[in-house]
């Protein structure tokens, strides 16, 4: 992520390119992942506060030398401590050991019902803010976090609804 691409202005991130595990910032896989995704003030007010402590560097989180973060120094100085301190573990080693996971952690918040702390939002625009290049790519992978409506209670209220008419 380059700060150009972070917009202060309409609390969002331009997502235009990506880094891969060999230090090359290439297009992203798909055309569906040139994408812009709304951030919250919570998110915005903490990039501007590293923008502020940051270097003149372009990249947001770059490395001392403003160079590209290697995906396995990210894993191993940051997320498995962050893992370990949140309790996300298993035996005492973290539960997940790819970046990877915390896409997939961003997707369940996306579906995820208001009233389990989620955003709720529809498959639709699931699939715009992940990049997914088909609708179908999104609900395979997370078909099982979207609710089902088939709940025995929703199937009672509608027959109740149907019995007063």
């Amino acid at each position: 992520l380059c700060w150009p691409e972070v917009d202060f202005k309409k609390n969002a991130i331009h997502v235009r390119q990506r880094a891969d595990r060999h230090n090359v910032i290439d297009a992203p896989k798909s055309e569906a992942g040139i994408r812009t995704i709304p951030v919250g003030p919570y998110v915005m007010n903490t990039l501007k506060e590293w923008k502020l402590q940051s270097s003149d560097h372009d990249l947001v989180f770059p490395t001392a030398t403003g160079k590209i973060q290697n995906h396995s120094n990210i894993r191993q100085q940051q997320l498995i401590p962050l893992m370990k301190k949140a309790g996300i573990v298993v035996k005492d080693k973290p539960k997940y050991t790819g970046l990877h996971a915390l896409r997939h952690f961003y997707a369940s918040w996306l579906i995820n019902s208001k009233e389990d702390g989620g955003q709720g939002l529809p498959p639709k625009v699931v699939q715009d803010r992940m990049g997914h290049s088909t609708l179908a790519m999104t609900t395979d992978t997370y078909a099982h976090l979207f609710p089902r409506g088939d709940d025995l209670k929703e199937i009672q209220a509608a027959e109740s609804a149907l019995v007063g008419i």
